[in-house]
């Protein structure tokens, strides 16, 4: 389990303004995760993980990961980016209570199962704990390079290359999330060509919609293979919106599927642990 932030121990990660850096809790990235990270008493779940700090001038970001047992494979573990929903912290993905809102005992399910299928699982945190993601929230929907959860990811990117996190394939990266983190792993496919392998979105549709307020525009011809889960009785996110961007990838050829739970509001739905890992592990 992590230790306590001022446990950290620092190592450089020199960004071209000299400012950023990596903070770890332990003092040299592992290699593999432990044989049986999670524990499941079928009230509680609770994974193992690491956790770091990225800084870069006024940005502090918290870093939650975990990587698989074994070998990791020669080019390092391919790695799925887990982007929480409003309500709810980067550790939602490694403990959760099965009564949590959202389905979020599913996303904690989701990362022992990812984690099992021979995927790392990094789940970094927005700016205030347990608030949501900016992809959709002006200014910055519109002028997205601006935005601090750019520098995040720029600074995710340059982690990943230099190892910060372990090792992993930064050619063999996907990204899923749910609600403000469904939108967000659908701002990789608008913001970050070529950096994804495969996206699955939960409760969410375009990166810049936003609930009932959503146009989905003409999309990246190298979008990435995409799976969407949604419940039909979902009064947030209302499912037409999904389905909008849904076709509109059929209609350019790009490969995608939905999944839809006809009795389900918002949030996690219990099939997304085995749906996302098989899509992920279908499109490596």
């Amino acid at each position: 389990m992590p230790r306590p932030l001022p446990a950290l121990l620092t190592t450089a990660l020199m960004a071209c303004n000299g400012s950023a850096s990596w903070e770890h809790d332990s003092l040299e990235p592992p290699t593999q995760g432990p044989n049986h990270p999670c524990t499941d008493d079928s009230v509680t779940i609770t994974c193992e993980h690491f956790e770091s700090r990225y800084r870069d001038g006024g940005l502090n970001r918290v870093v939650l990961w975990q990587l698989p047992a074994g070998v990791p494979p020669t080019e390092g573990w391919p790695a799925v980016l887990v982007f929480q929903g409003t309500g709810h912290s980067a550790s939602n993905s490694f403990e959760a209570d099965l009564d949590d809102a959202w389905g979020g005992w599913w996303q904690a399910q989701l990362t022992r199962s990812l984690l099992e299928a021979g995927f790392a699982v990094v789940a970094p945190g927005t700016r205030l704990d347990a608030t949501w993601w900016e992809t959709n929230v002006l200014p910055w929907s519109t002028s997205w390079d601006r935005s601090r959860d750019h520098r995040l990811m720029l600074g995710l990117f340059a982690g990943i290359e230099d190892g910060e996190l372990g090792p992993l394939d930064p050619k063999a990266l996907f990204a899923t999330g749910i609600s403000s983190g469904g939108y967000m792993s659908s701002r990789m496919a608008v913001a970050y060509p070529g950096h994804f392998e495969a996206l699955a979105i939960q409760s969410a549709s375009y990166a810049t919609c936003g609930g009932a307020l959503c146009s989905v525009p003409d999309l990246p011809a190298d979008h990435p293979p995409t799976l969407f889960l949604h419940g039909d009785q979902d009064e947030v996110v209302p499912v037409d919106t999904m389905l909008d961007y849904h076709q509109a990838l059929v209609d350019q050829g790009t490969p995608t599927q939905t999944v839809l739970d006809p009795d389900r509001h918002h949030g996690w739905l219990p099939g997304a642990p085995e749906e996302i890992t098989a899509w992920f592990d279908g499109t490596r």
